[in-house]
C-alpha cells in the first residue's frame, strides 16, 4: 500500500550521532525549515543503541565526539557507551527534534528530479507498508557500515565447536560468560575493549590476533578538568578543552606520519612499560604498518594491559586452522580451549547505509562520485553526505558538515535558487581512496564509497582546521559548485 507523498524541506536519513546533531542545527540555524529524520531501527543512538558488549565504549574523547553546541559535562572524557546514547538523546530533547524522528522508516532509493527539485524518497515502514516522502534536500547520515551485520570471516569447522560463537554486532546480553574461557578473535579498538570486562568475571579470555596493532593507554578524565573549573566557567572549560583535543589530534597525527619510524618506536615502548615484562612484546604489539595506517586503539587507565599483568587476559598471535569442538586449533598446532569463542572482526561497509541514488531514475552508484569538500557528491544535487574523520572525533567533520549545510540552503533560499550541484571534476584532478587507512573492513569495502581528488576541493584532508577554515570562513559557493532553478512550469509541491 503506498501513500500519498509527505514534504519537507529536509529529510534526514538517521538518528544515530550525525542525524540528531544535523537535525540540531537546522532547528538553530533554520528554524523555518520542516525536516524529518528517518531511522531503521526502534531507537536513537546510531552506534550507541547498535553496539551491546560489555565494555562498549567511545575511542575518542568526548569533548570532541560530544556536539560544539553542547558541551560534555560528565567527568570521564573516554565515555561508556549507555552514557554516549543518554546524552544523544537528552541532546534531541532539549534542542526539541526528538519528536521529528519517525522509527522502523527503512529509506530504501531515493529519485532526484531536476524538472523538480526535489527528491522523491522511497521508505520501508514495515508490513507491507511504504511511503513516499519528497524534500528539497537529502541529508545521508546513516554511517559507512552495515547495520544488519558485521564482518565474519569463513572459519573451517566452525559448526563443530560445542559453544556458543557470537559476533560483537549481535551481543546477546543474555549470554553467560561468567567464570568461563572465552576466545576473542580480532585486534582492533572492540577486541580492546571487550577483553579488559570480560576479564574481570571470566575464567580466562585469550585476545586471538592474526598481527598486531598499535595501542596506547590514556586517562579517562582529562587532568586540565578539576584545575581549569575552579577558576572558569564551565562553557569556558568546555571550549579550552576541546581545543586542545583538537590541536593534540592534529600535531600527533602530523608528527606520526612524518615520522613514522620515531612515532612507532614512542608507542611501542608505551606498550613496553605499561606491561612491565608480562608479556612479549615485540611478538604481540609490533605491527606491520605504520601508525595511522589504521587507526591507533585506545586504552583508557592502561585496562587491557593491567588484565593482562594481573593473568586475567593474554594475547595469542597466529593463523586459525580450525574450529575444534573444545575451542580453536591454530596452524602452529597450539591450541585454544574456549566455552565461548567472540569474533570481534569488524564491519561491513556500506555505502549510504544501502540507499539507492537515482538522478532523473538513473541509478548513481556512489562509487561513481567524488566527493565534494568531504560532504557532497559530484553530479548530485541538494544532497549531503555525512561522514567524519578517520584520524579524529567522527563528530567534529560532520558538525562542520552540518553548519556548511545550513549556510548553503540558506543563501540558495536568499538568492531564490533551489538546486546545488558539485561539477564532475576535471582531468587534471586524480582519484584517491576516500579513506585513508588500510584496516581491512576498508580494503574489503573501498570500492563501494565515492572517492576523492588530489586537491581542493575534492580532496579531504583529515585536518580540522583546514576544514573549518574551508568550510566556515571561505565562499559558501566556488567555481566547483553550480546552482540554479528550476524551470518556471514546475510545481514542486505537485510531483504527480
Amino acid at each position: 500500500m503506498t501513500q500519498s507523498p509527505l514534504h519537507f524541506d529536509v529529510l534526514i536519513v538517521g538518528a544515530g550521532i550525525s542525524g540528531i546533531g544535523a537535525a540540531c542545527h537546522l532547528r538553530r540555524r533554520c528554524p523555518n525549515l520542516t525536516f524529518a529524520i528517518l531511522e531503521m531501527r526502534s531507537d536513537l543512538g546510531g552506534t550507541w543503541d547498535l553496539f551491546r558488549y560489555p565494555g562498549i565504549r567511545s575511542d575518542s574523547d568526548m569533548y570532541t565526539l560530544g556536539y560544539s553546541f553542547r558541551p560534555w559535562s560528565e567527568p570521564k572524557a573516554i565515555a561508556e557507551g549507555k552514557d554516549i546514547k543518554r546524552y544523544i538523546r537528552d541532546t534531541a530533547r532539549e534542542v526539541g527534534v526528538e519528536q521529528h524522528i519517525r522509527y522502523r522508516h527503512k529509506v530504501l532509493a531515493a529519485n532526484w528530479h531536476s524538472e523538480k527539485c526535489l527528491w522523491q524518497v522511497n521508505v520501508d515502514t514495515g508490513e507491507n507498508m511504504s511511503t513516499i516522502y519528497e524534500a528539497r534536500f537529502l541529508f545521508s547520515c546513516s554511517g559507512y557500515y552495515d547495520y544488519e551485520s558485521g564482518y565474519k570471516p569463513d572459519f573451517t569447522n566452525e559448526a563443530k565447536f560445542s559453544g556458543p560463537v557470537v559476533h560483537t554486532q549481535d551481543w546477546d546480553p543474555a549470554l553467560d560468560w561468567r567464570d568461563k574461557r572465552i576466545v576473542v578473535i580480532g585486534s582492533g579498538a572492540t577486541a580492546i575493549t571487550l577483553v579488559p570486562a570480560l576479564a574481570k568475571e571470566a575464567k580466562e579470555v585469550v585476545m586471538l590476533q592474526r598481527s598486531p596493532g598499535y595501542v596506547a593507554s590514556t586517562t579517562s578524565k582529562d587532568p586540565w578538568v578539576d584545575p581549569l573549573s575552579k577558576f572558569l566557567p564551565e562553557s569556558l572549560v568546555h571550549r579550552i578543552l576541546r581545543w586542545k583535543h583538537i590541536s593534540l589530534s592534529i600535531v600527533l597525527y602530523q608528527l606520526a606520519k612524518a615520522f613514522p619510524e620515531q612515532s612507532a618506536t614512542i608507542l611501542i615502548n608505551g606498550v613496553r612499560e605499561a606491561l612491565a615484562g608480562h608479556c612479549d612484546v615485540d611478538r604481540h604489539f609490533r605491527p606491520h604498518y605504520n601508525p595511522w595506517d589504521q587507526r591507533v586503539c585506545v586504552v583508557p587507565e592502561s585496562d587491557f594491559f593491567l588484565a593482562i599483568k594481573e593473568k586475567k587476559a593474554s594475547v595469542v598471535t597466529g593463523h586459525i586452522e580450525r574450529f575444534t569442538p573444545d575451542g580453536i586449533l591454530l596452524t602452529s598446532g597450539e591450541n585454544l580451549e574456549a566455552d565461548i569463542i567472540v569474533v570481534a572482526t569488524g564491519l561491513k561497509l556500506k555505502a549510504l547505509g544501502g540507499v539507492t541514488l537515482q538522478v532523473d531514475s538513473r541509478d548513481i552508484p556512489a562509487s561513481d562520485c567524488t566527493s565534494y569538500k568531504g560532504m557532497m557528491l559530484s553530479g548530485i544535487p541538494n544532497f549531503f553526505l555525512f561522514m567524519g574523520y578517520s584520524n579524529a572525533s567522527w563528530t567534529l567533520k560532520t558538525d562542520l558538515t552540518a553548519r556548511y549545510a545550513c549556510r548553503l540552503i540558506k543563501h540558495l533560499d536568499k538568492k531564490g535558487y533551489h538546486y546545488a550541484k558539485p561539477n564532475q571534476p576535471d582531468s587534471t584532478v586524480a582519484e584517491q581512496d576516500i579513506m585513508p587507512l588500510s584496516a581491512g573492513y576498508i580494503l574489503r569495502g573501498k570500492h563501494l564509497l565515492p572517492r576523492q581528488g588530489n586537491k581542493h576541493p575534492w580532496k579531504i584532508y583529515q585536518n580540522y582546521l583546514l576544514d573549518w577554515l574551508s568550510l566556515e570562513l571561505s565562499p559558501v559557493i566556488d567555481n566547483e559548485l553550480s546552482v540554479g532553478q528550476r524551470p518556471s512550469n514546475s510545481d514542486w509541491k505537485n510531483l504527480e
